[in-house]
């Protein structure tokens, strides 16, 4: 791999100076960067040589070009993106903090007043990108990430960019959009989207911080995509009150009736429950 890091640094030198590896995912590699133009910091994405063929440099181009208008305080915004030789990139800033799934894995359970106030700013960016007719499809904890403890979700673009590319031969790839353990039932049977499936992820991902762990797992990723795990959602209520002394967090409004019944916007999502309040004794 250290190839293909030189291939790259010699691809975008003049435009982004390569300092160091990030991270590496089954899409994207991603480098600390400096923009030279601008002599800032910046977080370049490279998307999988046999990805970016898959795809196509127009069609990626070109749906995550539809990212770069979103303006959101909550939104990790789109500086750059191109081609350059064989490679695939786009560009956002490097956010200096952690990601939700780091402090998810230093502290297992938030406290709940800070796991709904994160729930909540997540929710309120995916309102304002669902009314831009934009769905992530991949809310997770590793896409959330921490500035100065303000949540910002990231990676919008490459999910939009990549489900394009669904009709053609992504498959061959290796590479499934979305995340098992967060994902809805209609996009793990390759049903129609719309932006409820970032709502049920964004659950997925405020149960965790509360619970210490996804409502479904599974020994494989294709287990946790079953179907049957659907049926009925596990309770962790007393988990939470033997590992914490806390009380029960938070009391449905609705009862369970599967995913076509969830609310429609990610704030009547949040709206469908309340804080815990003990009981007056008698």
């Amino acid at each position: 791999m250290a190839d293909l890091s030189e291939r790259v640094r010699a691809s975008l030198a003049g435009r982004y100076t390569i300092e160091r590896e990030l991270g590496r995912g089954g899409m994207a590699t991603v480098y600390l960067a400096r923009d030279v133009k601008h002599d800032r910091p910046v977080a370049l994405k490279v998307l999988r040589p046999e990805l970016a063929a898959s795809v196509g440099a127009e069609r990626f181009l070109r749906e995550i070009q539809v990212t770069a208008h979103l303006t959101h305080p909550n939104i990790l915004p789109l500086l750059d993106s191109g081609r350059a030789d064989d490679f695939l990139y786009y560009v956002t800033p490097y956010v200096e903090g952690e990601s939700l799934r780091n402090r998810l894995d230093r502290e297992g359970q938030l406290p709940v007043a800070e796991a709904v106030r994160l729930a909540a700013s997540v929710a309120d960016a995916l309102d304002y990108a669902h009314r831009h007719d934009i769905v992530h499809r991949d809310i997770k904890p590793e896409n959330i990430l921490l500035e100065e403890g303000q949540p910002v979700v990231a990676d919008f673009g490459i999910a939009r960019a990549l489900h394009a590319a669904e009709g053609g031969n992504l498959t061959e790839t290796g590479v499934t959009l979305g995340t098992a353990a967060y994902m809805s039932p209609e996009q793990a049977t390759g049903d129609q989207l719309d932006g409820r499936t970032d709502i049920y992820s964004l659950g997925c991902v405020l149960y965790e911080m509360l619970a210490g762990e996804p409502p479904y797992t599974g020994p494989t990723a294709q287990a946790t995509r079953s179907p049957s795990r659907w049926r009925k959602p596990y309770r962790r209520r007393s988990q939470r009150r033997r590992s914490t002394g806390s009380p029960p967090l938070l009391r449905w409004r609705r009862p369970w009736h599967g995913h076509q019944h969830l609310v429609t916007s990610p704030a009547g999502a949040l709206g469908g429950c309340r804080p815990w309040r003990p009981v007056p004794s008698p």
